[in-house]
């Protein structure tokens, strides 16, 4: 007796599955959240992370799509009749590799943040997105599940990034640390190995500069 739950997900689950899935890696990346949360790009911080979500996901050609035009082909091919109806398929964008995503990851931090990150750490979120893509095109939601699971289990709380200790301080102050560590809540997750994320400094304002007559010298922007 033949089995008939052979199909598999279809290709709007692969996709909203794989859209979740890097809606979440973001959600985990502890450089991007420590800037979202300290509004490092302004008030609207939270939603050019999603922004950035959906711009890693329309680096992908959707499975939708896919689906779409493999059956285009395959119907076009069968009846032959390509020439006559004249249309055009749909060109579809190509599977990014991870340096891309990368890149793409460090660029908007920098540009939309304006931080730089140092840690290598976009290269493991770029690593799990791909992981994601591969198991969802194969209607595999394993990896998406467990992301999710350990979102929900991290959701509220608020990562603290701690600086690195000053050499010339006393060391006096480690026993007032200890003690604020002590009084701290739970809803706070300290990272024993802060990642480095530097914030870009913003450029000083040059003096205006008076001519004679009393009028503000006009000078140009050095690039």
């Amino acid at each position: 007796m033949a089995s008939s739950g052979a199909v598999g997900p279809s290709p709007e689950s692969r996709q909203e599955q794989f859209e979740q899935g890097v809606a979440i890696s973001l959600h985990l990346w502890q450089s991007l959240t420590i800037a979202v949360q300290n509004n490092w790009g302004g008030a609207d911080s939270s939603d050019k992370r999603d922004w950035l979500a959906g711009v890693v996901v329309d680096m992908f050609p959707s499975f939708v799509d896919l689906a779409a035009a493999t059956t285009s082909t395959s119907t076009s091919t069968a009846n032959n009749n390509t020439a006559q109806n004249g249309t055009k398929p749909k060109k579809l964008p190509e599977e990014p590799i991870a340096e891309e995503i990368e890149e793409t990851l460090l660029q908007v931090m920098f540009d939309e943040f304006e931080a730089n990150v140092d840690d290598q750490s976009e290269a493991e979120v770029a690593d799990r997105i791909m992981k994601c893509r591969s198991q969802c095109a194969e209607g595999n939601f394993v990896l998406v599940e467990e992301l999710r699971a350990r979102w929900l289990d991290t959701k509220g709380k608020k990562i603290v990034a701690q600086a690195a200790a000053d050499p010339n301080q006393d060391t006096d102050a480690d026993t007032d640390s200890d003690d604020d560590e002590e009084d701290d809540g739970n809803n706070d997750v300290h990272m024993d190995d802060a990642p480095a994320l530097v914030p870009v400094a913003p450029r000083e304002k040059p003096e205006p500069q008076i001519d004679e007559d009393g009028f503000e010298k006009v000078s140009r922007r050095k690039r």
